[in-house]
């Protein structure tokens, strides 16, 4: 087996070395052992979870619906509405209905218009990211799960074949939205780390923290493509974990969601406000399959 030091492990996972010194010597960490005063941990372990973190009702009822196949709940909806608009918002050709086919039967369907292999293969991939967060929201936020993340969402796709695209990695050539700059490639570690660290020392988040996040891991811009889904199931799995009301970008609220992110730092109320509408729209979900929020 391959074992990989504390400071390794730190660094892959962004935390502090103490809180991984700790994590060994609390047992939190399997098959990790001491020789001397070095620890000496498994190249595959996992952060623990967290075990203050408490399931929500609409988590609960995700993961149930999740395990028994439950077709017609809310996590039937939210895989479609969530993928839907997510990959519309994105430029994806498809329409709900046959984003709808595509969850339901595995096919697409019969179609007189021209269908882009990515667009059906993207849709297919953010089901499994959903599935992903769903079954890791109570995890700790760290890069191998946003990695990850990007990982299901590009895997064979166009972009996948290319010699210069990082599927599953952070970008390798600098990349811009519109006129905004963003990180280097050279700098996105260090930022990504700086962030979550910020994120993850917060003991109680709030709508504010999340959108924060968001915002800044848009300006970052991570990835060379595929940021904006990765950041928006990202929202979901803060929420998810946070017990706040998930939300989701909707056609109608695609404008003012973009004015939001440009203008966070001068004027919150944007972002946060298109957000909250967005939120009342889902609640009106979870007020018909009767989940408590």
């Amino acid at each position: 087996m391959e074992y990989i030091s504390v400071s390794q492990f730190a660094e892959k996972y962004g935390i502090s070395e103490r809180t991984a010194r700790n994590y060994c010597a609390k047992g939190k960490i399997e098959g990790a052992y001491l020789v001397g005063k070095t620890w000496n941990i498994p190249a595959e372990a996992t952060l623990p979870k967290r075990s203050k973190t408490k399931a929500s009702p609409l988590l609960v009822a995700l993961r149930e619906q999740k395990e028994s196949k439950l077709k017609g709940g809310i996590y039937h909806r939210v895989q479609i509405d969530l993928t839907y608009n997510s990959n519309h918002i994105e430029g994806s050709r498809l329409t709900k209905e046959q984003t709808r086919y595509i969850f339901e039967t595995n096919t697409i369907g019969i179609t007189n218009e021209v269908t882009r292999i990515d667009d059906i293969m993207e849709t297919v991939n953010h089901f499994r990211c959903i599935d992903y967060v769903i079954d890791h929201a109570c995890d700790k936020l760290t890069e191998t799960h946003i990695k990850q993340l990007h990982l299901l969402l590009k895997t064979n796709t166009s972009d996948s074949r290319k010699a210069w695209f990082a599927v599953g990695d952070y970008k390798r050539l600098a990349n811009a939205v519109g006129e905004e700059e963003t990180a280097q490639p050279e700098e996105v570690h260090k930022k990504m780390k700086a962030l979550l660290s910020e994120y993850n020392a917060k003991k109680q988040l709030t709508i504010d923290d999340i959108l924060d996040f968001h915002v800044q891991f848009k300006r970052i811009h991570p990835f060379q493509d595929g940021n904006g889904r990765v950041g928006r199931l990202l929202l979901f799995w803060q929420c998810l974990q946070n017990a706040v009301v998930p939300f989701i970008i909707t056609e109608d609220l695609r404008l003012f969601y973009y004015r939001g992110i440009q203008n966070w730092g001068k004027i919150n109320g944007y972002l946060r406000d298109t957000c909250l509408t967005a939120q009342d729209n889902f609640k009106d979900f979870l007020n018909y399959f009767k989940i408590k929020y």
